[in-house]
């Protein structure tokens, strides 16, 4: 009878190479059946990967949970001192921007570029792109802060004022969901203000081609213009490979890998669709994100546009998404890539493409 090693040795065809690699460990390892541990380790994995990228995106919102706990206890322990000082929560915003910029620092390696570009004092509109979930925002406000010393007013979705729990929050970081006449009032007031055109839509449809989903919005352009201050474009390299949603828009390449799993392909479509009339129709984002992924994430801001008394709200608004648009082009590889952004995570050099 042939041994399986000179069965292994016998020739390229005789034997598949990982069954003749398992065989030479069996042997080193003087273990038996240890093809059936593997397929049982390869098993385990196929059932708990899907588990656990669906898990990690709700551990943001659990951290922002903990947060709003955080401010809380903060309140309850200064309600004393609170008639006698201005600045009661700067203490709060502190340690949660200390701690934010912590865990940006760890998970993603977290950098801004162009930080010089943000004004030590003075209004200016920071016009951002929107990922599935805008964690690259708070992690740029907390640096902001840190550095700066200054806090980021931001524009949010009215569904955010909804959630249980979260008014708090908002309250200290100093989110508003409008109107144009507020966002007027707080940029002539001399802050810094945040606006992300495509908002929760192009949170769900926009994908990894980065396409950015601002429809004819021009109602941050016209506050822009009103308020008399600079626009700041501003992009997070690699933001939907950290977080993606199943709400988003189908390209060749899905259909293509899709051809081949056909059921599968009907239900990407099928809930795709349904995701995005849900939002349509009823203004909350329900598609489910999945992600959570550890990538290198960098915030690249863009030369601020002046103030010009003589340009349109809609010139204003074009030339916005260009140089939005111009940062992508520059700084993003597309389609996005969760392995080359895994990668680059760990200084492992890419070009973009």
């Amino acid at each position: 009878m042939i041994d399986k090693n000179q069965t292994c040795g016998a020739g390229q065809d005789s034997m598949p190479y990982m069954t003749c690699l398992i065989h030479v460990l069996e042997e080193w390892f003087g273990v038996e059946q240890l093809e059936d541990y593997v397929n049982f380790a390869n098993y385990l994995l196929w059932v708990f990967t899907p588990l656990i990228l669906l898990i990690l995106p709700y551990f943001t919102i659990f951290l922002l949970y903990l947060t709003i706990i955080f401010l809380h206890i903060y309140k309850r322990k200064n309600v004393l001192r609170e008639a006698y000082s201005h600045n009661l929560w700067d203490g709060a915003r502190k340690t949660v921007a200390t701690l934010w910029d912590g865990h940006a620092a760890v998970w993603h390696g977290y950098e801004v570029h162009g930080m010089e570009k943000i004004p030590e004092e003075g209004p200016a509109l920071i016009i951002f792109y929107h990922g599935a979930i805008p964690i690259d925002f708070y992690y740029f406000m907390a640096k902001i802060f840190i550095h700066k010393g200054r806090t980021c007013r931001v524009v949010a979705d009215h569904f955010v004022f909804k959630i249980p729990g979260f008014s708090l929050l908002l309250d200290v970081f100093c989110a508003l969901h409008g109107p144009r006449e507020k966002c007027v009032e707080i940029l002539r007031s001399g802050h810094l203000l945040a606006i992300s055109p495509g908002g929760v839509r192009e949170a769900l449809i926009s994908d990894e081609t980065y396409n950015i989903v601002w429809g004819n919005r021009k109602g941050f352009a016209q506050v822009a213009i009103d308020a008399k201050v600079p626009i700041i474009p501003m992009f997070t390299q690699n933001i939907r490979e950290g977080f993606r949603s199943l709400g988003g828009t189908i390209h060749w390449r899905m259909l293509v890998s899709c051809f081949l799993e056909f059921i599968l392909c009907f239900r990407f479509f099928f809930y795709s669709r349904l995701f995005r009339w849900l939002y349509e129709k009823f203004r909350y984002p329900f598609a489910p994100m999945y992600g959570g992924f550890p990538v290198k994430l960098r915030t690249y801001l863009g030369d601020p546009i002046p103030y010009d008394p003589k340009i349109t709200a809609e010139e204003l608004a074009e030339k916005t998404k260009d140089a939005v648009q111009a940062l992508i082009d520059k700084h993003q590889r597309i389609p996005g890539n969760i392995m080359s952004a895994l990668l680059e995570r760990f200084h492992w050099k890419r070009k973009i493409s």
